[in-house]
C-alpha cells in the first residue's frame, strides 16, 4: 500500500497554493498532508472547527516551514463559502489547486427518507461542490491550475440505501466533465477521483456498530480483487497525480480508485 514516500520526485506542488475542503480529517485529511509534503501552501476548509484548528496546528507542527491555514465554512452557507474564500484571498491572492473533499454520507431505505435527509446530502456533496469552484475560479491565474472532485463507485454503480449519497456522487461526476469543458480556455484541469471502500474513522465506526464487526471486515476485504480495502493514501496519492503537472495533459475524466471492486460487479 502507498506510504508517504511514495510520490517519486518531491515538491511537485512547490510554490503552489492548494485549498481542500472537507480536510480535517480522513481522505481530505491525507491529502492535505500530502500537498504540504509535496511543498504547497495548504488551506483547510472545514465546517469542524475543532478538528479543523487541531489538524492545521498537528501538520504545522510537522513542517513549521509550510504552515497550514484552516478556514471555518458551512458548504451549505453560500455567505460563509464567500467569507472563507475572502480570507484566502487576502493571504494569498491566487490559488492553484482546489480539492473538492467535504461530503456527508447517508444510509436509509427510500421510505424513510426525508426531504431534510436529501438536502443535506446533495447541499453540501454537490451544492456544496459547485458553490465552493464558483467562488474560487476567480482566483486561478491565468496560468491556469486544478480542481480535483472526490466523487465515489456510487456514482456508477448501486448499493443498498443510497439513494441521495448515489445520487450526489453522480452529480459530481457530470460537474467534473462540464467544468472541465467550461474552464479548459482557462487552463484549469478538472478531474474526478472515485474511491471505493476506504479505512477512515467514519469507516471504523461503521464496523464497529455492525452486528458482526470481524465478519464485515472480512466480507469488504474479499470483494477487492487486490485483497484489501483502501486507505486514506490510495486516493491522495491520485489526488497528487490529479493536481501535478504529471496530469497536465487530462481533464474532465473519473479515475476509479477500488482495489478492483467495481471489476466484479461488470461480471
Amino acid at each position: 500500500m502507498p506510504t508517504m514516500n511514495d510520490s517519486k520526485s518531491s515538491h511537485r506542488l512547490a510554490g503552489r497554493v492548494a485549498l481542500i475542503s472537507g480536510g480535517a480529517q480522513g481522505i481530505g485529511r491525507a491529502i492535505a498532508a500530502l500537498f504540504q509534503r509535496q511543498g504547497a501552501c495548504v488551506f483547510i476548509l472545514d465546517c469542524d472547527a475543532g478538528s479543523g484548528q487541531q489538524t492545521a496546528a498537528e501538520l504545522t507542527a510537522e513542517n513549521p516551514a509550510l504552515p497550514v491555514k484552516y478556514l471555518l465554512a458551512d458548504l451549505r452557507e453560500p455567505t460563509a463559502i464567500r467569507n472563507a474564500v475572502d480570507v484566502l484571498r487576502k493571504l494569498h491572492d491566487r490559488l492553484d489547486v482546489l480539492v473538492n473533499n467535504a461530503g456527508v454520507e447517508l444510509e436509509k431505505s427510500l421510505e424513510k427518507l426525508t426531504m431534510a435527509d436529501w438536502d443535506l446530502v446533495l447541499d453540501v456533496n454537490l451544492r456544496g461542490a459547485f458553490l465552493l469552484t464558483q467562488a474560487v475560479v476567480p482566483l486561478f491565474a491565468e496560468s491556469g491550475g486544478a480542481i480535483v472532485n472526490i466523487s465515489s463507485i456510487h456514482a456508477s454503480h448501486a448499493f443498498p440505501d443510497s439513494i441521495p449519497y448515489a445520487c450526489s456522487k453522480a452529480g459530481l461526476v457530470a460537474l467534473t466533465r462540464n467544468l472541465a469543458l467550461e474552464l479548459a480556455s482557462r487552463h484549469i484541469r478538472v478531474n474526478c477521483i472515485c474511491p471505493g471502500y476506504i479505512d477512515t474513522r467514519l469507516w471504523e465506526e461503521y464496523l464497529r456498530n455492525s452486528a458482526n464487526p470481524k465478519v464485515l471486515a472480512e466480507l469488504t476485504t474479499a470483494l477487492h480483487p487486490l485483497g484489501r480495502r483502501g486507505v486514506p493514501a490510495d486516493v491522495s496519492e491520485a489526488a497528487l497525480f490529479l493536481a501535478s503537472d504529471s496530469s497536465a495533459f487530462i481533464t474532465g475524466t473519473d479515475l476509479i480508485v477500488d482495489g478492483g471492486l467495481t471489476l466484479r460487479a461488470h461480471g
